[in-house]
């Protein structure tokens, strides 16, 4: 079995910045970094403004439209169409008033060595899940705590 046969586990994270510090530049070049060395690969990414008032917009990822969202601009023909109305508006609920987000959708690549060879041995992907990196922290935080007394 070829490897361009196996894809890898394909996930979304929507990363949320103050409106008023939006300053993606570091984001978007650590994301970049991923894309160059290929561990990942990148399906779709759209910005999603939330005014104060709740109001819901995506930004044109443009050099002009993207004041603080600058870092993005080279990967504004990322569209694969897998987000549509529906996804954009799902993620905007999770977003505070105020803020703008990068959804980004990507596949593992770094991944897909390891499922072909799996799946080579008569093994299958059955089931797979994600913790979310606060929920870790969180946890190592606390073991740390519980350590120091």
């Amino acid at each position: 079995m070829a490897t361009t046969d196996v894809h890898g586990p394909i996930d979304f994270v929507l990363i949320e910045f103050p409106l008023e510090r939006t300053g993606s530049g570091a984001t978007a070049e650590a994301l970049k970094d991923l894309i160059q060395r290929k561990v990942v690969w990148v399906y779709d990414l759209i910005i999603i403004t939330k005014d104060e008032d709740g109001s819901v917009a995506g930004a044109e990822l443009t050099e002009e439209a993207t004041e603080g969202l600058e870092g993005f601009a080279s990967l504004a023909s990322v569209r694969s169409g897998l987000l549509g109305d529906a996804e954009i508006a799902e993620a905007a609920q999770a977003m505070q008033p105020g803020t703008a987000a990068a959804l980004i959708v990507y596949e593992n690549l770094w991944a897909i060595p390891f499922i072909a060879a799996a799946r080579e041995a008569g093994g299958e992907v059955i089931a797979s899940a994600r913790i979310p990196a606060q929920d870790v922290m969180a946890a190592l935080d606390a073991m740390e705590s519980e350590s120091k007394v």
